[in-house]
């Protein structure tokens, strides 16, 4: 079976065929037989397809990314090693803060609160998986308490999106897959953003509001990281999609779990503890790196 790597650069000018010549011959070194690039878009995006020196059998995807690190890093780009076959995803599941918008919702709820520093610290620790995040939302959401409710309004009004964001959930819906955006942090938000990007399912945590004001609690269940996970296999399960087609795509600990489920889990601007779970580590790029993985050309993907 062929699998194929994907390299992917920030914009036009990135990569040159002098870049695939170099990947080409690190894949060599590690085993491989590399086929000609094949360009996704002209100077930014190709593939490479191959296969192992004996027997057909290549090296590992995992030992491919691994071993295309330096490379990576040192060129200024995104890499993805996967199996052909499976490469096109029929479901896309994505963190919100942080990964399909830039900012941290509940840390700038805080700002209001005068707060920020001190949530936003906590938050950076539960990201990366020093303390665990039901515990961290429990402590942040007590520090709110008493704030009007009416901050959240002003909070949804201010958000950012990440670049690419948009064009990754249209181009994937319009092809037909699945979309959802599952949060640990407010379905007030989720619901929102969900709406601008076009996702067509969204999950996050309900915080509680009396009289105008958070309470400080946040009315359970909790969307945790086996929950995130358990939305992943779910979904999948109703609509009779293999897991080896599913994308997922987070930032912080907790989306480990369904990071590691998914046929592609992919850390943006990841944490540590993220970037050892992942697939793929997108850190250079924007989020259409992600449409590039799975093989859209540029003239595919959505403005």
């Amino acid at each position: 079976m062929d699998n194929v790597l994907t390299v992917v650069a920030p914009g036009a000018g990135g990569v040159s065929g002098k870049t695939a010549a170099d990947v080409s011959d690190a894949l060599r070194d590690l085993g491989a037989e590399p086929r000609a690039a094949e360009w996704l878009a002209p100077e930014q995006a190709f593939d490479i397809l191959y296969a192992g020196s004996t027997g057909g059998i290549g090296p590992a995807t995992a030992e491919v990314t691994a071993g295309l690190e330096d490379l990576s890093t040192a060129l200024g780009v995104d890499i993805a090693a996967q199996a052909a076959a499976t490469r096109r995803k029929d479901l896309l599941i994505a963190d919100m803060d942080s990964t399909m918008i830039t900012g941290e919702t509940l840390d700038e709820l805080a700002d209001y609160a005068g707060l920020g520093q001190e949530v936003a610290a906590i938050t950076e620790r539960a990201m990366r998986g020093e303390i665990l995040f039901r515990d961290a939302l429990a402590e942040r959401v007590a520090m709110l308490e008493g704030l009007a409710a009416e901050t959240m309004v002003a909070v949804a009004d201010a958000i950012i999106y990440s670049p690419g964001a948009e064009a990754l959930v249209r181009t994937m819906s319009v092809a037909g897959a699945k979309t959802a955006l599952v949060s640990g942090g407010f379905g007030f938000f989720t619901e929102r953003v969900a709406a601008h990007l076009g996702f067509a399912f969204n999950k996050g945590n309900r915080i509680e509001i009396a009289e105008g004001r958070l309470t400080g609690r946040v009315v359970p269940p909790i969307v945790t990281k086996d929950v995130k996970r358990d939305i992943l296999i779910d979904i999948a399960s109703w609509n009779a999609i293999p897991l080896a087609r599913t994308l997922a795509v987070g930032d912080g600990a907790n989306d480990v779990p369904m990071i590691r489920r998914a046929g592609l889990g992919v850390a943006y601007r990841g944490k540590p503890a993220l970037r050892d779970a992942a697939d793929a580590i997108v850190s250079h790029c924007d989020l259409t790196a992600l449409l590039y993985f799975q093989g859209y050309g540029l003239e595919a993907i959505s403005s």
